[in-house]
């Protein structure tokens, strides 16, 4: 019906204060893989909901299989003691609330739909294609407001910083000296937003408000970066060199798989080589891109770094990722490291260095 569908409605975070502000829904749905974003989203609901006067909060937590719903159906359908509005917070942290889950997710979406007694605030994690095109998310979506909450891109993490510094009044110097302080932070912090915030609180409570020092900054700043093997394959795509072998020294103190990190190295260059030698049978490249499944932020880098990689040099990495397989498994190979993370630097660098040429 047309009085549900003007219900829908799918916002960005930084649009999520503004909306607030023109007045509140009375189902919400946060889902995102970033703790602390999805954290302050849910935050700023709470706080405005509690201004509108829903004093009453109740958490329920799907986990397994046997989770009663009727609980949470009847906390959404009753009234309070207490209060005349109340917040019903669901979470469900695997994002999967099963087979008896799904009509009662149903249900509630659509007995939410006008309720101003009850705001409904369901919590999930990053979700698959698969599960978004679910009918449990659909009417979540269709009788409410979604906001997907993704990570924030490496590139994107120096202003978040600078952001994060301005709102308790501090600041880095202006010019080069400043974006290489963020650069500093954002280093030391990255693929960990929840320590870069702490991190960022603790550099209040240090310094005063005004400028810091570089040094300032380096001092109070701790090693909190986490780093995982898919990061690490936009890194080498992107010809960051530096931050490549800063990521494998994370990758092998955190104690990842060899094993594993080969595999995202080597797929990535078989991938690459497959465009190319589709493009070298006549098909254009965004079709060629598509074909292998190369999508978003991956395509773009194929975009980028293929025009300027030869066939050749494509074959010879190839070869090197065969060679690095086999010393990953124990293997000694001639002009190569015994160990096997020396080897995988080795690769990564390659492959880095040759997307980084210039054109």
């Amino acid at each position: 019906p047309a009085q549900r569908s003007s219900f829908f409605m799918q916002l960005a975070l930084p649009q999520l204060q503004a909306h607030l502000q023109k007045g509140l829904r009375s189902l919400y749905t946060l889902h995102g893989d970033e703790a602390l974003l999805v954290q302050e989203a849910a935050d700023a609901i709470r706080a405005a909901a509690r201004q509108q006067g829903y004093t009453e909060r109740s958490v329920h937590v799907v986990s397994g299989a046997h989770f009663d719903w009727s609980e949470v159906l009847a906390a959404g359908g009753s009234m309070s003691l207490f209060a005349e509005r109340q917040i019903l917070e669901i979470r469900v942290p695997t994002g999967k609330p099963g087979k008896e889950g799904s009509p009662m997710i149903q249900q509630l979406a659509q007995s939410a739909e006008g309720n101003d007694s009850t705001l409904t605030l369901f919590v999930l994690p990053r979700l698959d294609s698969a599960t978004k095109k679910g009918a449990w998310f659909g009417a979540l979506e269709q009788f409410g407001v979604s906001l997907q909450i993704d990570s924030l891109d490496r590139a994107q993490l120096p202003q978040w910083i600078a952001q994060r510094l301005k709102l308790q009044h501090q600041s880095v110097a202006s010019g080069q000296d400043g974006q290489h302080c963020l650069q500093f932070f954002a280093d030391r912090v990255e693929g960990n937003l929840l320590a870069a915030h702490q991190e960022i609180q603790k550099l209040s409570l240090l310094y005063p408000a005004g400028e810091l020092t570089h040094a300032q900054v380096e001092s109070a700043v701790m090693n909190v970066a986490r780093y995982d093997v898919f990061k690490l394959s936009e890194a080498v795509l992107a010809g960051q060199v530096a931050r490549v072998q800063r990521m494998l020294d994370g990758l092998q103190a955190e104690g990842e798989a060899a094993v594993l990190v080969h595999y995202t190295l080597a797929e990535d260059i078989r991938a690459l080589k497959r465009v190319k030698d589709a493009m070298a049978e006549g098909r254009p490249l965004p079709m060629a891109l598509r074909e292998q499944r190369i999508w978003g932020a991956r395509e773009k880098l194929f975009e980028r770094v293929l025009p300027k990689l030869s066939t050749a040099r494509l074959a010879q990495l190839l070869k090197n990722a065969h060679q690095v397989d086999g010393i990953v498994k124990g293997l000694k190979v001639a002009d190569w490291p015994t160990d096997p993370w020396q080897a995988l630097q080795r690769l990564a660098l390659r492959v880095s260095s040759a997307c980084a040429i210039k054109a």
